[in-house]
């Protein structure tokens, strides 16, 4: 067999480098209170990795102090990293081609814990996980659900003051997600750790965090509790309807913004002023034929993507 080898040059004389700052984080304050478990929210590229990557000491800050627990952490002090955990959705701390439980050893010779302390805490929180049953398989093998499991509880065994989660829950199925959510819901009453919060998915948040902070490009735009940000920002309800027959869509327009309206006409969903929903209700109650009819408020999700864009306006 032979072979032939082709080779040739290319110029590049119109291509340049080009160098420039980017301000990733820009005048961000905030307070957060020791067990507090608060939500920080923002679309891609907002600044929020950022600031829990300054938070947890992987980057320095150019300009500004950060202190947590009265430690800077950019010096990287051994007390101060014994102190906190920083989980990444998208990053792993677990060996590959080792077993979870081989990780978790390696963890309480980092940090120094007790045999028994460890052999405790390692049932403890498999038994909240679930999982047991999969200590002792590589990790290779695990399922997504698995793996993010065992990374929290990698993250967790020494037992850290403050935790940051960076989308802890991004891809993993809706049972897995709320298993997840449970557990930090229950971790976070019982050890009373403080957890900051970043997620793409607005369940997480309105679970765990009665907080938010919300940022886009790196600049706080708003910080209070999801309870006041409804108030501001929800100023309708939704009324879910489903009827018995099958209606036309021009028979909602005079009640209110029709936000979902499925084709077989059994199903919608109208968006309708606060001050007028239970007017609004009773008369469609009264002219249409509706077998359900449920009352909510708007989505977290709605909110935070309508202050998104009065940003850009």
């Amino acid at each position: 067999m032979s072979g032939v080898t082709v080779s040739h040059a290319v110029r590049c004389d119109a291509l340049h480098k080009r160098y420039g700052d980017v301000v990733a984080v820009d005048g961000l304050s905030l307070i957060v209170q020791r067990g507090e478990c608060f939500g920080l929210l923002g679309p891609n590229g907002a600044g929020k990795t950022t600031t829990l990557k300054m938070l947890s000491g992987i980057l320095y800050p150019t300009s500004g102090e950060v202190e947590v627990d009265n430690y800077t952490p950019s010096k990287r002090d051994y007390d101060y990293l014994r102190k906190i955990s920083l989980v990444m959705g998208q990053k792993s701390q677990l060996w590959w081609e080792l077993p979870a439980i081989e990780g978790f050893i390696l963890n309480k010779e980092i940090y120094e814990i007790e045999d028994k302390y460890f052999e405790d805490k390692v049932a403890e929180l498999s038994k909240l996980l679930e999982v047991e049953d999969i200590l002792k398989v590589p990790v290779r093998k695990l399922s997504l659900g698995q793996r993010m499991k065992c990374e929290l509880l990698a993250a967790l065994l020494h037992n850290p003051k403050v935790l940051f989660l960076d989308e802890p829950t991004i891809g993993l199925d809706v049972v897995v997600q709320k298993k997840i959510r449970e557990f930090f819901k229950q971790y976070n009453q019982d050890s009373k750790t403080t957890i900051l919060l970043t997620s793409h998915y607005m369940e997480d948040v309105s679970e765990l965090c009665k907080r938010i902070i919300i940022i886009n490009h790196g600049t706080k735009i708003y910080d209070g509790s999801l309870e006041d940000l409804t108030k501001k920002y929800a100023k309708d309800k939704y009324l879910k309807l489903i009827f018995n027959n099958k209606i036309k869509k021009s028979d909602l327009y005079k009640y209110g913004e029709i936000i979902d309206f499925e084709q077989n006409g059994l199903k919608a969903t109208v968006s309708v002023a606060r001050e007028n929903h239970t007017k609004a209700a009773a008369s469609i109650l009264e002219n249409l034929p509706v077998d359900d009819l449920d009352i909510s408020e708007v989505d977290l999700e709605d909110i935070v993507s309508k202050i998104f864009q009065e940003g850009r306006n």
